[in-house]
C-alpha cells in the first residue's frame, strides 16, 4: 500500500515506522518546519531541549520498548524525582509519604484525609466505575472540605481553569495510577526517565528508519485537503511554494486535532459531533535559561492561584546543566483557554508578568539571572474529557473508507503523552495494515 500520514508527531512517526517496516510506501506530511509535535526541540547551550517539558515514567512501556527496538534504549536515564508544592507562601517537599504529614497548609486531620483518598485511588483498579462522575463531584463526596479547598481544587483549576468542574474522574484516577506505578513500593521514590540526548533522538531515529525503507518525511508541507471519491479517501491536496498539488494514496492517517480535522474533509454529522464535543485547552510555556538554580526541585505544583502559572519545572534538577552549556533550565507553564487574554500575550508580556513571582520560590532571584528566554504556544495541548467518554470517543476508523484518525482525544482513560501517542500510532498502523490485507483479498 501507499500510505499518507498527516503529522510528524509521536503518533504519526511511530505509525509511519511500523507501516514502512511492513513494506508499505509511506509519506509523512508535516506543516511545521520540524518534527516531534508537542515534543519538538530547540538548541540550548549546544544540547537539545523540548519546547514543552517531557519525561517518562517507569510504566511508559510503549516508548521504552520503542527506544530499545530502535537501538537507543541505552540513552535513557532514570533519576529519582523531586516534587514540591507551593501553597500558602511556602514550598513543601512531596517526595515521601511523610512529607504529606508535614504539609501544614491544612490541618493534620485533613492531611490524613488527603493521604487516604490518594491511597484509595491508588488501589482502585476499575476506572469504568468512576466514569459517570466528574473529578470535582467525586472529590467533594470523598475528600474533606479543607483538603479539597487547599489541594485538589487549586490543582484542577490550575490545570483546567473554568472547565475544572467538567473533567471526568478517570482523568484524575489515571494521573494517580501513573505516579504510583513509577514508584518502587508504597514508600519508594518516584523514578523518572529522560533520553539524555532529548526526545529529538527518538524522532530523528524514526525518521531515519522511514527514509531507509524508501519512505519520505516532508516538513513545511501542510495538507490542505483530503481527497475523497465515492466515499473513499484516495489522496491529499498539499501546498508547497504557493502551489497546490494532489498525491494519491491507498490509505490516509491524520493525526491533527479534532477541531482541525473537519477542515480537511467533509464528515458525517454524527462523527463530526463527536469531534466537536471535546474542547481543547491551549498551553503557553516560557523557558528560562538562568545563571543560577531557582530551586532544588524538579516539579513544583502551584496550589496558589495568586501565582499566574500552574507549574515550575526545573529541568536541570533532572538532567545536569552541562548538557545545556551550564544554563539552569526552568519551564513556567500554563494551560489556558484559547480565548484567554494571557494566551494572546507576547513573550515579553508573559515574562514581565511571570518574573516578579519567582522570588516566591527563591528570595535571592534577580532578573539579571536570566540569560535567555524561549517561548512556545500550543493551541491543542490538553483535551478536556468529561464523564462517560468511553461511549462517545471517536473511532480511529472514520466513516470515510481508508481514512483514519489518531489524536490525543482518543487516548483514554489515560491522559495524553508521548508514550500513549506512540502506543496509539502503532495500534492504528496495525489496523491500517489489517484493513489493507482484507482489501487485497
Amino acid at each position: 500500500m501507499r500510505v499518507g500520514i498527516i503529522g510528524a508527531g509521536a503518533a504519526g512517526l511511530a505509525a509511519g515506522y511500523d507501516l514502512a517496516r511492513a513494506g508499505n510506501a509511506v509519506v509523512i506530511f508535516e506543516a511545521a518546519p520540524f518534527a516531534g509535535g508537542q515534543a519538538a526541540t530547540i538548541e540550548v547551550g549546544g544540547g537539545r531541549l523540548e519546547l514543552g517539558y517531557h519525561h517518562l515514567f517507569t510504566n511508559d512501556t510503549a516508548m521504552i520498548e520503542l527506544m530499545d527496538e530502535l537501538g537507543i534504549g541505552g540513552s535513557l536515564r532514570w533519576v529519582p524525582s523531586t516534587v514540591g508544592t507551593y501553597a500558602g507562601g511556602k514550598i513543601y517537599p512531596f517526595v515521601t509519604p511523610m512529607d504529606l504529614l508535614r504539609f501544614s497548609a491544612m490541618p493534620f486531620r485533613d492531611r490524613v484525609n488527603l493521604g487516604l483518598v490518594t491511597l484509595r485511588l491508588q488501589r482502585h483498579r476499575d476506572w469504568k466505575i468512576l466514569e459517570g462522575v466528574t473529578a470535582r463531584e467525586w472529590l467533594e463526596s470523598h475528600a474533606s472540605r479543607a483538603s479539597y479547598r487547599v489541594w485538589w481544587e487549586p490543582m484542577l483549576r490550575g490545570k483546567f481553569g473554568r472547565f475544572h468542574d467538567q473533567v471526568g474522574m478517570p482523568w484524575l484516577w489515571g494521573k494517580i495510577q501513573t505516579r504510583v506505578k513509577s514508584r518502587k513500593g508504597l514508600f519508594g521514590r518516584e523514578m523518572l526517565g529522560y533520553p539524555v540526548h532529548s526526545f529529538d533522538e527518538i524522532f530523528t531515529t524514526l525518521i531515519a528508519q522511514v527514509l531507509k525503507r524508501g519512505g519520505a518525511v516532508r516538513l513545511s508541507c501542510p495538507v490542505k485537503r483530503v481527497v475523497v471519491e465515492d466515499g473513499r479517501a484516495v489522496g491529499v491536496e498539499i501546498e508547497s511554494g504557493g502551489v497546490r498539488t494532489t498525491e494519491r494514496f491507498d490509505a490516509i492517517l491524520s493525526t491533527v486535532p479534532s477541531f482541525e480535522f473537519p477542515k480537511l474533509v467533509d464528515l458525517p454529522e454524527d462523527y463530526r459531533k463527536k469531534l466537536a464535543a471535546v474542547h481543547y485547552l491551549a498551553a503557553v510555556v516560557v523557558i528560562l535559561e538562568l545563571k543560577s538554580p531557582l530551586t532544588g526541585t524538579y516539579w513544583m505544583n502551584i496550589a496558589d492561584r495568586s501565582v499566574p502559572f500552574l507549574g515550575v519545572i526545573e529541568h536541570t534538577n533532572l538532567m545536569p546543566p552541562d548538557l545545556y552549556g551550564g544554563s539552569h533550565v526552568v519551564y513556567l507553564t500554563n494551560y489556558l483557554d484559547r480565548a484567554d487574554p494571557m494566551f494572546k500575550m507576547s513573550q515579553t508580556e508573559l515574562v514581565d508578568t511571570y518574573l516578579p513571582h519567582l522570588s516566591k520560590f527563591n528570595p535571592k532571584f534577580e532578573r539579571s539571572w536570566v540569560k535567555r528566554v524561549h517561548y512556545n504556544a500550543v493551541s491543542a495541548a490538553q483535551p478536556i474529557i468529561g464523564p462517560g467518554y468511553s461511549q462517545r470517543i471517536p473511532s480511529h476508523q472514520t466513516p470515510i473508507d481508508r481514512l483514519w484518525l489518531a489524536n490525543t482525544t482518543q487516548i483514554y482513560p489515560e491522559d495524553r503523552g508521548t508514550n500513549y501517542s506512540v502506543r496509539m500510532g502503532r495500534e492504528v498502523a496495525r489496523m491500517i495494515r489489517a484493513a489493507g490485507d482484507t482489501t487485497a483479498r
